[in-house]
């Protein structure tokens, strides 16, 4: 019989592994996998420690892995789920920015996201519908629930829909003893989304040293600790940071790291991986790395000890069932925005409905719904790539692009140049998911 922290690290290995789609996905695939077939912990207690997680900075799918890890196996499985599920794609992202120093380009990867992402629709469609039920149990939480969509949708800012959300589940629920008690532990769980980020964001400025290693550790750390938002606000920081404001990376190379995150599974932030390969080789990888995801790691360490003892409180319990309620919507949001993306044609929204049913009727897992999505998508871009017969008279041209490529930037002594001009592999990829 295997020990809780050997079943952390094979699930989060597994997870972080077949993990495509972006945060939305992860969850649904974590509450698909822990919840309904693992039975590790309720969907009541899900939803809280996804509350709690969707209320700090950094990448939210990892750092409710983390919570969760802690959950099942205490301190060891905080480490050992966060580092199991961050793992593959790093290690994967690694690769592939060695082969893009090498040879200058990224894989083509079309293909595979176009039969990937209709399952991703599907999945998360499905976890949305099976959360739901317990997520918004009352016609309060659904109330708070449809004005977070609206709001999400609209483009209002996660993290006041979230704390409003949760503010107003406090107001409506019913008055019981105590609940000044519960209301300063409200505020206690308020307080931890913003003294810890700039604890460590204090912490990134003082290691900031002249070294170039230190210096990107530092930068690392200091967008883990205070970024909120989507892959998209993600992509702002390090333009201002690399592109902009230090000179570090051109345009076109940040764009192929945005895309190489985007291309293989779990987190997104694992773009930070590309980066600090591009920039200072196998030990700006893990620097990087550790430097964007080290946050995460403390501040589940922080607030996990404080969920359990938020149930215990009226008001605080009330707080986590609205913010839960409007991390469902917020879900919801991110499902339809990927639908629009991913759902384009007759061939998309079939392969959306046969996942949708293979769920639900026959209980295949995610897992292998999505890599029977990569393997369609690889198909069907095979047979679309197929070439056809000339008509007579005709001749068979193909058109080539070549674009100036500017100096690559010498901001760090042992920074890596790729070979030949990097084009930008991004702009034939779908958007990347919200956070």
């Amino acid at each position: 019989m295997r020990s809780p922290v050997a079943d952390v690290a094979l699930v989060f290995l597994k997870l972080g592994a077949t993990g495509f789609g972006g945060p939305a996905a992860h969850i649904a695939l974590m509450e698909e996998e822990l919840v309904r077939r693992r039975r590790w912990l309720s969907a009541a207690e899900f939803t809280e420690l996804l509350a709690a997680a969707q209320l700090m900075p950094g990448p939210n799918s990892t750092e409710l892995a983390i919570h969760l890890g802690f959950a099942r196996a205490g301190w060891a499985g905080l480490v050992v789920a966060g580092v199991c599920f961050i793992a593959p794609a790093a290690l994967l992202v690694s690769a592939l920015a060695w082969a893009y120093v090498r040879w200058g380009a990224l894989p083509a990867a079309t293909s595979l996201l176009a039969g990937v992402e209709p399952v991703v629709v599907a999945v998360v469609a499905h976890a949305v519908w099976s959360l739901a039920r317990t997520a918004v149990a009352t016609r309060a939480l659904r109330a708070i629930a449809g004005v977070a969509l609206a709001l999400a949708l609209y483009g209002v800012d996660e993290l006041l829909v979230l704390v409003a959300a949760g503010v107003a589940a406090v107001l409506l629920r019913p008055r019981a003893h105590g609940a000044a008690a519960g209301a300063e532990r409200v505020a206690g769980a308020l307080l931890l989304t913003g003294p810890p980020a700039a604890a460590v964001a204090g912490a990134a400025a003082a290691a900031a040293t002249p070294g170039a290693l230190f210096a990107l550790f530092a930068l690392f750390l200091k967008i883990g600790a205070v970024l909120y938002g989507s892959g998209y606000v993600l992509v702002a920081f390090l333009r201002a940071e690399l592109v902009a404001g230090r000179g570090w990376l051109t345009e076109a190379q940040l764009l192929d790291a945005v895309a190489a995150g985007q291309m293989t599974p779990g987190p997104l932030f694992t773009t930070a991986t590309f980066v600090g390969y591009l920039l200072a080789g196998g030990a700006g990888a893990a620097l990087a790395t550790l430097g964007i995801f080290l946050p995460a790691f403390l501040f589940v360490a922080v607030s996990g000890r404080l969920v359990p003892r938020l149930r215990a409180s009226p008001a605080a319990r009330a707080f986590l069932r609205g913010v839960a309620a409007a991390s469902l919507a917020l879900m919801a949001a991110a499902t339809l925005v990927i639908a629009r993306g991913a759902l384009v044609d007759v061939a998309t929204v079939l392969l959306a409905a046969v996942a949708l049913l293979l769920m639900v009727r026959f209980r295949v897992g995610a897992g292998w719904l999505l890599l029977g999505g990569a393997a369609a998508g690889l198909a069907l871009g095979a047979a679309r790539r197929a070439p056809r017969p000339l008509a007579r008279g005709s001749t068979g041209e193909q058109l080539t692009w070549v674009a100036s490529c500017p100096a690559p930037p010498a901001a760090l002594p042992h920074a890596h140049r790729s070979r030949s001009c990097p084009p930008s592999a991004l702009s034939s990829l779908p958007p990347a998911p919200p956070r």
